[in-house]
C-alpha cells in the first residue's frame, strides 16, 4: 500500500509539473515563423500574469515592433498606439501607449538579459511597465536587475532575428513587422 501511495504521489507530481510547464508556454506568430516562449511566473509573477492576460485576450495581435535596434533588442507591445488593427493606431506615437490596466511594480530578478530574454519595457520610472516588452537580440548585462525579465525564447529565435531593424540611433522602424498572433500554447 505504501508503494502505491508513493507511486501515486510521484505520478501526480509529474502530471502537475507538465501541466504547469505547458501553461507557461506562449506561441508568438510572426511573418517569418513561430516563436515558442517560456514564461517565468516564479521570477516575475505579475508581469507573467499581465502578459498572458493581454496575449490570450488578443490585445497583442497586430501590434508592431516599433523599436528594433540591431545587436540589442526588438520592442513591441504598445496595445494602444501600436496595434495596426485598431482605430487608435499611430506609428508616430507607438511606444508611448499601453493597456487600460494599471502599471506594474518592478520585479527585478537574477534572470540575466541574455539572447532571447523577454523583459518589460518601461519609462525611467521602474514601476511604469504596462504592456510593452522587448526580446533581447544579444546579451545586454547593463539591463540586469534594472528591468523585469519574465521569459525566454525557447525556439524560433532565428525568426526574431529577421524582424526589420530600425534607425541605428533610435531604433524607430518606418515599415515595421507586427505580431500576427500571440497566445498560450
Amino acid at each position: 500500500m505504501k508503494k502505491f501511495i508513493y507511486l501515486f504521489i510521484f505520478f501526480f507530481s509529474l502530471v502537475t509539473t507538465n501541466i504547469n510547464a505547458k501553461n507557461n508556454i506562449m506561441i508568438l506568430k510572426l511573418t517569418y515563423g513561430e516563436v515558442e516562449i517560456e514564461l517565468y511566473p516564479n521570477k516575475a509573477p505579475n508581469h507573467v500574469k499581465r502578459f498572458k492576460e493581454l496575449a490570450d485576450s488578443g490585445k497583442y495581435d497586430g501590434v508592431v515592433f516599433h523599436r528594433v535596434i540591431e545587436g540589442f533588442m526588438a520592442q513591441t507591445g504598445d496595445v494602444k498606439f501600436g496595434n495596426s488593427n485598431s482605430s487608435d493606431f499611430n506609428l508616430s506615437k507607438a511606444g508611448t501607449g499601453g493597456s487600460d490596466l494599471p502599471n506594474l511594480k518592478a520585479e527585478f530578478t537574477d534572470v540575466a538579459h541574455t539572447r532571447g530574454i523577454l523583459s518589460a519595457a518601461r519609462s525611467a520610472d521602474p514601476d511604469s511597465a504596462n504592456s510593452q516588452f522587448f526580446i533581447c537580440l544579444e546579451p545586454a548585462p547593463h539591463l540586469d536587475r534594472q528591468y523585469s525579465a519574465f521569459g525566454k525564447v525557447l525556439k524560433g529565435m532565428e525568426f526574431v532575428d529577421m524582424i526589420k531593424k530600425g534607425e541605428p540611433n533610435s531604433g524607430s522602424v518606418t515599415d515595421p513587422d507586427k505580431i500576427l498572433s500571440l497566445k498560450s500554447k
